[in-house]
């Protein structure tokens, strides 16, 4: 398409042809091997090795709801880097946090910022929160092909309803099935550890916050016990990426921020190792 843009001078033909106002189903149509799905991938033995991100998890709170994930990301038993970002803003009202391979994660949240913003110019009008978590759950099925050979994708979903004024949780499997989560969810490797935490201190009237600090305990917890996860690290300077989306919209806490969050988590736990709650059993 783009060389037969600088030759001409006019866009081609499909561009101006009348369709659907998924930009998916534009390149389906038109340039299918743009899809991370659709790509060939040469014979392979065995599992192929790729950087991985980890645990994402998410909160709601009567205000909203908070997505937040580790930084990082590892290739076997190798840490492959420890700064990676792994929550992106889908558009003013909704964020995705990805665990799985981390290329084609973030591959999939481009394509799905530029899905949602498509839609937004042909229809003018935003897509629904139900409407933005049935887009994503597509294409995660339409990588199932890549998932079977290893590099899968299973992203956490958030997001602020504004017709239903609150914050809502929605997790996938490899498959594309999609489930909305009530008060609190997790993926990637650290999530068994991470959900144990937030089960105990998730409260249906947490403040902001309170719920910035919950997924903080909940990753320093799943670091803890999942080599895969990294913990705040205090070092280098790396703390975990933490979001808020409110009726105000989207908005990333400052490293400031999520340092000063950090850092009263570890001042707690060198008093209490085993976590706010442990005191009481």
């Amino acid at each position: 398409m783009e060389a037969n843009t600088r030759s001409t001078g006019r866009l081609p033909a499909a561009f101006l042809t009348p369709g659907s106002s998924s930009f998916m189903d534009f390149l389906s149509e038109h340039q299918p091997e743009m899809l991370p799905g659709k790509r060939q991938l040469p014979p392979v033995q065995g599992v192929i090795e790729a950087p991985h991100g980890t645990t994402i998890v998410a909160v709601s709170f009567p205000g909203g709801v908070v997505l937040a994930g580790d930084r990082r990301a590892t290739m076997g038993n190798v840490i492959a880097q420890r700064d990676i970002e792994k929550v992106f803003p889908a558009d003013e009202y909704s964020a995705v946090g990805i665990a799985g391979t981390a290329g084609l994660a973030v591959e999939m949240v481009k394509l799905f910022q530029l899905e949602l913003e498509h839609f937004e110019k042909v229809e003018g009008a935003q897509l629904s929160l139900e409407g933005k978590a049935n887009r994503l759950s597509t294409m995660i099925r339409s990588n199932l092909g890549m998932a079977m050979q290893g590099l899968a994708v299973v992203p956490l979903f958030a997001g602020y309803d504004v017709d239903r004024e609150k914050g809502r949780i929605f997790s996938y499997d490899v498959t594309g099935g999609r489930s909305e989560e009530q008060g609190y969810a997790a993926t990637g490797s650290g999530s068994v550890f991470a959900r144990s935490a937030m089960k105990k201190l998730f409260r249906g009237d947490l403040s902001e916050s309170e719920a910035t600090t919950l997924v903080v305990q909940a990753l320093y917890d799943a670091a803890d016990d999942d080599s895969a996860t990294g913990g705040p690290d205090v070092a280098r300077r790396i703390y975990p990426i933490v979001t808020v989306i409110t009726e105000d919209g989207f908005r990333r806490l400052t490293e400031d921020e999520a340092s000063g969050i950090a850092r009263s988590v570890l001042e707690r736990r060198l008093e209490q190792p085993d976590g706010p709650r442990a005191a009481l059993l």
